[in-house]
């Protein structure tokens, strides 16, 4: 069907178009620039910057990540860590959102309270590693996976996407003689798949970028996620040339800083890039279905 527009109405649209664009080119430019520069050679991007020649690209960087035992290892605590985290957060989230939406469950009004205090008030870093410490999880996978998997956010959503769930649906299992758990397991679980697409990435790409939680708990580089690796790399390849007497040494410092800074990056978000689009259609449905209802 054909819609005339009126002259505001074209020029609205042309500046949204406009807009839009300048948007997708402010993200999307430096993304090129980081995947161009991982593959050039070190030596003429310090020198002239980016170049599309082939004879000046080079996959040197890329070597030195993947032959890397520590970034191998890293990489593996990561997708531990972040698929680990994802699913106990998903399992807390959508359990404790489906016990607050039931309009029968008592006291659910303090238990809200209760959560939502604690979205403006913590205990802050210093009690938060005692008790971690007391607990003796220091130094082990559980410190960076447990602390962080209760998210009210993520159970407020939950909660909110429940509410839609139709009531005639577990009223008529309830006549079947079916129990709660049967009700959530076999009925509502399978309705929820957007929801639970939507919490699984939100905690994946949450865990998946983190490497403070790391930094404090774990001791032992064995168990340190890709993250922690990639800065500890950063940081030893960005040394002040000054303080380096042999200024041949310091020339290939920063080289190597270069090699492996952009490399890095394009490794460690290649996960994400690819995880996405599979996830797409759940997480745009989730959000809408969690926010309207």
């Amino acid at each position: 069907m054909f819609v005339k527009h009126s002259r505001l109405d074209r020029f609205m649209l042309a500046l949204n178009a406009a807009f839009l664009t300048l948007a997708v080119l402010i993200v999307i430019l430096p993304l090129i620039y980081v995947v161009i520069a991982s593959f050039m050679d070190p030596s003429v991007l310090l020198s002239q910057g980016i170049s599309f020649r082939i004879s000046d690209w080079s996959t040197e960087g890329y070597k030195m990540i993947l032959t890397n035992p520590a970034m191998l290892r890293g990489f593996a605590n990561a997708v531990f860590y972040a698929s680990a985290f994802a699913v106990l957060t998903v399992m807390v989230s959508v359990c404790a959102g489906y016990a607050l939406s039931d309009d029968r469950m008592k006291g659910k009004g303090f238990f809200m309270t209760l959560f939502l205090f604690t979205m403006f008030f913590g205990g802050g870093l210093v009690p938060t590693y005692l008790l971690v410490k007391n607990l003796g999880l220091l130094d082990t996978v559980w410190a960076v996976i447990i602390p962080g998997a209760v998210n009210v956010w993520n159970i407020i959503l939950s909660r909110t996407f429940f509410k839609g769930v139709p009531n005639e649906l577990k009223e008529a299992s309830n006549v079947d003689g079916a129990s709660e758990m049967r009700i959530f397991f076999s009925i509502v679980l399978p309705l929820s798949k957007p929801i639970i697409f939507v919490l699984a990435l939100y905690a994946f790409v949450g865990q998946w970028n983190s490497y403070f939680d790391a930094m404090i708990y774990l001791d032992n580089p064995n168990l340190h996620p890709l993250q922690l690796v990639l800065r500890s790399i950063l940081i030893q390849n960005q040394v002040d040339p000054s303080m380096i007497s042999d200024q041949l040494a310091a020339a290939e410092m920063k080289r190597l800083s270069e090699i492996i800074k952009y490399a890095a990056i394009v490794v460690s978000s290649l996960p994400l890039i690819i995880m996405y689009p599979f996830f797409q259609k759940y997480f745009e449905k989730g959000v809408m279905v969690g926010s309207i209802k």
